[in-house]
């Protein structure tokens, strides 16, 4: 571990940093962790020496961004989006809502193009401000008011880890019956998530970077592979007002929930790295594979009904039974890459399980003090348990799950963007890192929450869910997030102002 001899500005700055708050903090390269918490942790310490990541959740300083591997930006979100996941999205288009495969083509590529330009824009703010994004959103939601953001983004990647590990766990379970079983499959995936989480950002950049060419490679065999078979769609009807907006609900459930870590990939890299290459590496590495794979998804929904042996796969395995359906005229090379293919949920997962781990940290500022990866184990003890339950009642529980997270996740991209452009001018030098841990010098956070709660008020009777149709979504389908990122957008504008005045200050 290297010791950073700081500038003078830098040792005010970490002066101002833990000042009534924590033991002293040494080695900012490789860890923000009080040293009275280490040196009583030998075993943990002998981790640490292994190259293992422990920094959390404060800002890195300029100098220690140095990176200028650019394209790891691209790699790392083009690995977590080539996965079976995208393609279950794209099934619940035809084979769940009734879409024909042109109907959800369209809406997938028109959604996607919108709901991915929030994403690749804050991801921008990483290099600039050495903050994850859930930091970042202290300097409008306050310090304790982003613990609610925290806790609903908890949910939300612990959601996508569980849909991810069923997912590789049943395609794992479909290709042999009887010699692993599906809990047993999802165990093993979610352990070796566990792992490369666990050693940090350069190793999850390392695995990234090379993950998504076997992944990329299995999909085109198994689009060969059934390709026939994909020509073979279903009758459908013509797609209602309802229909198509409760599907763009979907896309923008799948996409606009990376908001929320959207920076934390580039807190490394050069702070004057180049913007328009930062949104456009992400950017394309989001749209394109989540795109192509969705809509793949949905010729694969539509083509079920007329094919008995993906409807019995999907019986018995659900999605993963159908993908080894698919690669089933390749006899034992088949199997190979359906292997192949169950693995590939692992760069996905693996991030995910990252970002959970420094969720805990943001959550309350005594988190702080416990080691980063301890968080990333308990995060897969209970993962495991909850995704073997899960894969019994899967798209029913996807469906639900996709559509409540697109509401929040709207209402935040749209305040922490308008607080961004409009209240800190687009400088990163507003985002002092001597008070990202500061109640009294962070906002309130009355602004935020109020234009979030005020916002729900209209989009409930916007949303469709099993259990609850609100009054307008019975006319227009769910357009919920649609309202959340407007309406959310536009009432914090003067309730921040208010905020402001009332204060005199940011």
């Amino acid at each position: 571990m290297s010791n950073i001899q700081p500038t003078s500005e830098e040792r005010t700055d970490s002066l101002d940093l833990e000042k009534n708050t924590k033991p002293k903090i040494v080695n900012a390269n490789d860890s923000d962790l009080p040293v009275t918490f280490n040196q009583k942790i030998t075993c943990w310490s002998k981790l640490m020496s292994m190259g293992i990541e422990e920094r959390g959740i404060v800002p890195v300083p300029v100098e220690v961004r140095t990176s200028d591997r650019f394209v790891d930006i691209f790699s790392i979100w083009f690995t977590m989006s080539v996965t079976p996941l995208a393609i279950v999205t794209g099934i619940l288009g035809t084979f769940i809502f009734g879409l024909s495969l042109r109907d959800a083509s369209l809406i997938t590529i028109f959604f996607g193009i919108i709901c991915t330009a929030p994403v690749a824009y804050l991801s921008t703010l990483g290099p600039k401000t050495g903050m994850r994004q859930l930091i970042q959103a202290r300097y409008s939601f306050g310090l304790y008011g982003s613990s609610l953001l925290v806790l609903l983004n908890l949910a939300t990647i612990t959601g996508f880890v569980i849909i991810s590990s069923v997912i590789g766990g049943t395609t794992l379970a479909a290709i042999n019956p009887g010699s692993i079983s599906t809990p047993a499959s999802i165990a093993i995936l979610s352990i070796v998530a566990l792992f490369i989480s666990f050693c940090g950002m350069k190793v999850l950049h390392q695995y990234e970077r090379y993950a998504w060419f076997p992944a990329v490679v299995a999909m085109i065999i198994a689009t060969g592979c059934g390709g026939k078979t994909l020509m073979q769609q279903a009758k459908k009807e013509e797609a209602s007002t309802a229909m198509i907006f409760s599907y763009a609900g979907v896309i923008a459930g799948y996409l606009i929930p990376w908001a929320a870590l959207a920076s934390d990939f580039g807190i490394y890299i050069r702070p004057d790295a180049p913007s328009k290459r930062i949104f456009a590496y992400t950017y394309f590495g989001l749209l394109i594979p989540t795109v192509l794979l969705i809509i793949l998804g949905a010729a694969i929904g539509g083509a079920i009904p007329n094919n008995a042996e993906w409807d019995a796969g999907y019986t018995a395995y659900s999605v993963g039974g159908v993908l080894v359906a698919m690669l089933s005229s390749a006899g034992g090379f088949g199997k190979f890459v359906a292997v192949i293919l169950a693995f590939s949920v692992l760069g996905n997962m693996s991030a995910s399980v990252y970002s959970i781990s420094l969720n805990y940290q943001i959550l309350h500022p005594l988190f702080q003090r416990v080691p980063r990866p301890l968080f990333a184990i308990i995060t897969v003890a209970v993962t495991i348990p909850v995704s073997i339950a899960a894969a019994s009642s899967f798209f029913a529980a996807l469906e639900n799950f996709i559509y409540l997270i697109a509401y929040w996740s709207a209402s935040f991209v749209g305040i922490v963007i308008i607080e961004h452009v409009v209240f800190r001018k687009r400088d990163s030098k507003n985002y002092k890192h001597s008070i990202y841990d500061s109640r009294k010098d962070l906002p309130t956070g009355l602004a935020a929450l109020g234009a979030a709660v005020l916002t729900f008020g209209l989009v409930i009777p916007c949303m469709s869910q099993v259990w609850w149709t609100g009054p307008v979504a019975k006319v227009t389908g769910d357009i919920g997030f649609e309202v959340a990122l407007v309406l959310s957008a536009v009432l914090y504008v003067p309730l921040r102002k208010a905020e402001i005045r009332i204060r005199g200050r940011l």
